[in-house]
């Protein structure tokens, strides 16, 4: 096993060598708590739709359609804003950025709780998404800036990484909470109200830039919000069917705006995404592991409250609460694992995070009717112990497979792999549940998880050995 101090360094990293190890510790412990606040309370706004989003879909007359595009719509305002949002931080300064971005989420979410449509609604979840990707690439990239690498930003990404675990556990407990006592608007309400009250907290964090001001390259940023926007979108009509004319033309249209991308930033003096960064294996396995997080891990669970409703007969409160025995253990080791992540690369703390997902998603198989949801404890709490390690791995390598100065730019990657690997990876395990038969018939329904986690598990062992090969051309370079 590689250790952190023993491997060789690739270009990304040989370039901020120079960097001093001191730095102002009260600042950063500010610029951490922040972060990490913000992007907990993405993750709870993220999450915390499932559970509400049949009472407040009921109460605008909505249907199917809609009610698929409020669960989805921030995914896909993430997809798409994230990668742009990071190259911004960077360039006009990654707290203005997250000001920005937590005053737009306010916004967002008050527009929610006021939505007299469902139209409405899909867009205050889309700008949700949109403000979310500011606020989680900023975010990050403060992070990156303010802690050395080493073991300080080994401490400060597990901090992050436990806020992730965090705000997927709190969202749907709350929101499940608050839909039962005073209704699906209440929710929204508090979103806007805490993403209110962290705008002037993000006011009093030290100011970070990438050291030389770029001209906006507007192309390709058009090129690349166009292509994740179709992508997610297509991938959230699929789970309808694959053979409509939308469906088709949406995919195609990403498909075709992200060679535009490609194309583009081939020929820019200043790209938006230097595509050399695909060559270095730190990036590869930044990028592969949030992947296969998003397709392998965040699909199943996204669907895990619709299997114990439908499936097992479990109220929307319980199923928010069993789900915390993944999301709760997540966010409990990616703090106690820090030692552990000191130690080792964090290709090889991915890799091992993601073999553990595997095992989790295989124990989840085998459930049957008479099933309780104690038979569901064992699986989340190994996929949660998973995920724990590979969240602040990625967090880690987001920002350590990049320039220092380009902090943003890693986050902003990392974790627009991680939201079009999550919208891919719902619009798969419904189709893998879907072979079961109709999902409102619980033998079938469940027949058809079983599939989903079987396959999932196996993408999760693929994403692991993915992650050590990109070590093993780490170590021969």
């Amino acid at each position: 096993m590689i250790t952190e101090n023993a491997r060789p360094a690739p270009f990304a990293l040989r370039r901020r060598s120079n960097a001093s190890t001191s730095f102002d510790s009260e600042s950063s412990a500010r610029t951490l708590a922040v972060a990490a606040s913000a992007t907990l309370l993405v993750l709870a706004i993220f999450s915390a739709v499932v559970p509400d989003v049949r009472d407040s879909i009921r109460s605008l007359h909505g249907g199917i359609s809609g009610q698929t595009w409020v669960l989805s719509g921030m995914s896909m305002g993430m997809a798409a804003a994230l990668l742009t949002a990071g190259v911004l931080a960077d360039d006009l300064g990654r707290r203005r950025v997250l000001v920005w971005s937590t005053a737009l989420l306010a916004i967002a979410g008050a527009i929610g709780a006021l939505a007299p449509t469902v139209g409405v609604l899909v867009a205050a979840r889309l700008l949700q998404g949109a403000a979310g990707a500011g606020v989680v690439a900023s975010s990050l990239g403060l992070i990156g800036h303010a802690f050395p690498a080493g073991a300080p930003r080994t401490f400060a990404t597990s901090v992050w990484g436990a806020a992730v675990g965090g705000g997927i556990a709190l969202g749907p407990v709350l929101g499940a909470s608050l839909t039962t006592s005073l209704g699906w608007r209440s929710s929204y309400w508090l979103q806007a109200l805490g993403a209110a009250l962290l705008v002037p907290a993000a006011i009093a964090v030290a100011e970070s830039r990438s050291g030389e001001r770029r001209r906006l390259d507007l192309p390709g940023a058009i090129a690349l919000t166009s292509a994740m926007a179709a992508l997610t979108a297509g991938l959230i009509e699929g789970r309808t069917s694959w053979t409509t004319p939308l469906t088709i033309a949406l995919l195609t249209t990403g498909l075709l705006s992200l060679g535009l991308f490609a194309a583009i930033e081939l020929r820019r003096r200043e790209p938006m995404l230097d595509l050399r960064l695909f060559r270095q294996p730190l990036f590869m396995a930044s990028l592969s592991g949030a992947l296969f997080i998003g397709l392998a891990v965040i699909g199943v669970m996204s669907f895990s409250p619709t299997l114990m409703e439908r499936g097992m007969g479990i109220s929307p409160i319980d199923s928010a609460l069993v789900l915390t025995a993944w999301s709760a253990t997540s966010m409990v080791v990616a703090v106690l694992a820090r030692r552990l992540l000191g130690r080792i690369h964090s290709y090889a703390s991915l890799a091992i995070g993601l073999a553990l997902c595997a095992i989790g998603e295989f124990a989840l198989s085998g459930l049957g009717t008479g099933s309780s949801w104690a038979a569901l404890i064992p699986g989340l709490a190994i996929a949660g112990i998973g995920s724990g390690l590979a969240n602040p791995s990625l967090g880690r390598l987001a920002v350590e497979s990049v320039p220092r100065e380009r902090a943003g730019l890693g986050s902003g990657s990392n974790n627009t792999a991680r939201y079009v690997g999550g919208a891919a990876g719902v619009a798969l395990v419904v189709l893998l549940v879907s072979t079961g038969g109709s999902a409102d018939a619980p033998h079938q329904l469940l027949s058809g998880w079983d599939l989903a986690t079987i396959v999932c598990g196996a993408l999760c062992l693929l994403g692991a050995l993915i992650a050590v090969w990109c070590g093993r051309a780490l170590a021969v370079r």
